[in-house]
């Protein structure tokens, strides 16, 4: 399949993180990014948290508002030049999805909710698009509001990628929540993080770096403080982080931590959760020095965005990868996604939907992963590792997507009316299930000569030729079975003969 993506000159991202919501505007010119515009708000979403992980009213109401403004700003560019992610706090909140329809009305385009490596894998991104391209090897830190991501890797490829629940949003309400700066409190912030980062420093210190590297809010405000104050000189260091911490201990509350040279006011409420995170990561990881990137998040959303419209889509490079992993037969896997991307054009008509496409190649790809477990139910493991694996490129919907449609190939058909959302993903399931029956017994075949799928009001009509059902009778009885499949759950799947 070729590209059909356009190619556009302004491409534009919304990062709504847990502490702050960004938007960035940018211009591509000879495949660099260049900001013509960015927005910034502190929201707090990770502090509108309850106990029971549901986001209050206010917090909403404050989150939509920013939303309102940012649409504002959006409007006039088109779907394919905008990319929306949310992180740990939309990952978490059980009330998500309402508001995310709330969220997508206002800005005008879709949110997607990325997983905790994938975030790690475009923060990577943005900040290697920032620093020098010199071949060491990186350790990527990003201490956000609700989660820290962990990356390993050289020139612009993650190797390896972590998200642990630290955050400088929840991590100061947590410890710091009265507004008193104490020893103690520090100490058992600190703790708690150490014992997270335990989790993966044996491996982390195997693989090894050469350069430490922070991102984003927190890092940039502890090396801009720790410069002016003189506790370090241009990096952040264990030392000068020891120095600050005392500092805020003697002034005794985040209040009072205002007067601290360098310190912005709407930074100094999440500084002390950040502080605690990054001493403990710098004490179990043993960094000694940290230096800090401009890019971050929505760097690397751009940045993977453009490369989507330039036959350099990672979700590619992904399905390539899992199809090794899982041992897929690709000749069988070629068959099926051929016929399933003719049936799919055929069915879609003039207004092809070309996400749905994609995921509909995707689909065919792997849609035998899950013989690897059993065959008995593949289709069910198959969907399952894809709705849980990690999927570099792909976001939370994508991959429920991708699972919807392989569960749907083939098996009873009444367990798809609560999966099935979108009507148009209809089309998609029915491409990729009677291609996969065709391909049953796993050898090129000749088809008809009068192929055909259309859609209509009440379902699909299959075109064949008589002659070909009769010199294939094994096919023409799963037909008949795949029409009453359809008919239990109100579709009609008609099977139109041709002499």
């Amino acid at each position: 399949m070729t590209n059909n993506t356009p190619q556009y000159d302004v491409l534009a991202t919304v990062d709504l993180g847990s502490n702050s919501f960004r938007l960035q505007v940018s211009r591509v010119l000879d495949d660099q990014l260049y900001t013509l515009d960015t927005l910034k708000e502190t929201v707090r979403l990770g502090a509108g948290l309850t106990e029971d992980k549901f986001l209050d009213d206010d917090t909403q109401e404050r989150a939509l508002a920013c939303l309102a403004r940012f649409g504002e700003r959006l409007r006039g560019l088109e779907r394919g030049q905008v990319r929306v992610v949310g992180t740990n706090t939309l990952r978490v909140a059980k009330n998500a999805p309402a508001f995310i329809a709330q969220a997508e009305a206002l800005l005008g385009f879709p949110i997607e909710i990325i997983a905790g490596r994938e975030e790690a894998r475009l923060i990577y991104l943005g900040a290697a698009h920032s620093l020098p391209a010199t071949r060491e090897k990186r350790l990527v830190v990003d201490i956000g509001g609700g989660s820290t991501e962990f990356i390993i890797g050289t020139l612009y490829k993650s190797q390896v990628t972590e998200s642990l629940p630290l955050g400088c949003v929840t991590y100061s309400l947590r410890y710091f929540r009265d507004g008193k700066l104490t020893q103690s409190a520090f100490q058992d912030a600190v703790l708690a993080a150490r014992s997270e980062v335990q989790r993966i420093a044996a491996d982390y210190r195997r693989e090894g770096w050469q350069l430490a590297v922070g991102t984003s809010g927190t890092a940039r405000s502890l090396r801009d403080v720790l410069e002016i104050n003189d506790y370090s000189s241009t990096d952040i260091t264990l030392a000068g982080m020891e120095r600050l911490r005392d500092e805020l201990i003697k002034l005794g509350s985040i209040k009072k931590s205002t007067s601290l040279n360098g310190l912005k006011s709407d930074r100094a409420p999440v500084l002390p959760g950040g502080l605690a995170v990054m001493i403990a990561l710098f004490e179990e990881l043993g960094i000694e020095r940290m230096t800090v990137a401009d890019g971050a998040l929505r760097d690397g959303v751009l940045y993977d965005l453009m490369g989507r419209q330039r036959e350099r889509d990672m979700r590619d490079t992904t399905v390539t990868q899992f199809k090794r992993r899982y041992h897929v037969d690709l000749e069988q896997a070629n068959r099926v996604q051929t016929l399933a991307e003719r049936f799919y054009l055929m069915v879609a008509g003039e207004d092809v939907d070309q996400n749905h496409l994609k995921r509909v190649l995707w689909a065919a790809r792997l849609h035998e992963i899950g013989l690897t477990i059993a065959h008995t139910a593949y289709h069910k493991h198959s969907a399952y590792i894809l709705q849980n694996a990690d999927m570099p490129g792909f976001s939370k919907h994508e991959q429920t997507v991708l699972s919807t449609i392989v569960v749907g190939h083939r098996g009873d058909m009444g367990k798809m009316l609560d999966l099935v959302t979108d009507p148009a993903l209809w089309q998609a399931v029915v491409s990729l299930r009677l291609a996969a029956l065709f391909y049953r017994r796993r050898q090129d075949i000749e088809l008809p000569g009068s192929l055909g799928l259309k859609a209509n009001s009440h379902g699909f009509t299959l075109c064949l030729d008589t002659d070909w059902l009769s010199t294939n009778p094994l096919t023409a009885s799963a037909f008949k079975l795949e029409v009453s499949q359809w008919r239990k759950i109100g579709f009609a799947l008609e099977i139109e003969e041709a002499a």
